[in-house]
């Protein structure tokens, strides 16, 4: 299977995470989950850019990956944050899942360009 054609269905799998979390901000009490599934959803984008460059190093592949870098370090937390017991101060509500939703939107679009989707 070609790199693009692969990627294709990691973001088509990103889509899903992302649509289910953004579709699910109206709801009460379960913020930690949303920021949960729009972190998956990045990771998911990215995994979409690594297996179409072969795994290279992706800073050399496209310098401009960078741009999203920020974004990507606000989401990277909510991976253990929002699944297990932790023993550090954490806060989940409306506010911090919107900023999930806009930091995913910006790894989004970066991917969809990237890509041409």
């Amino acid at each position: 299977m070609r790199g693009k054609e692969l990627a294709k269905e990691w973001v088509e799998k990103a889509e899903e995470d992302f649509g289910f979390a953004a579709s699910s901000l109206e709801l009460e009490g379960y913020f930690a989950q949303i920021c949960f599934h729009f972190q998956q959803a990045v990771e998911k984008y990215l995994k979409a850019f690594i297996v179409a460059n072969g795994l290279e190093i992706c800073k050399q592949k496209e310098p401009k990956i960078a741009e999203i870098e920020e974004a990507c370090r606000y989401l990277n937390p909510f991976y253990i944050d929002t699944r297990y017991p932790v023993h550090w101060p954490t806060h989940y509500d409306k506010n911090t899942a919107l900023k999930a939703k806009e930091a995913a939107e910006e790894v989004r679009k970066w991917i969809m360009a990237y890509f041409n989707f």
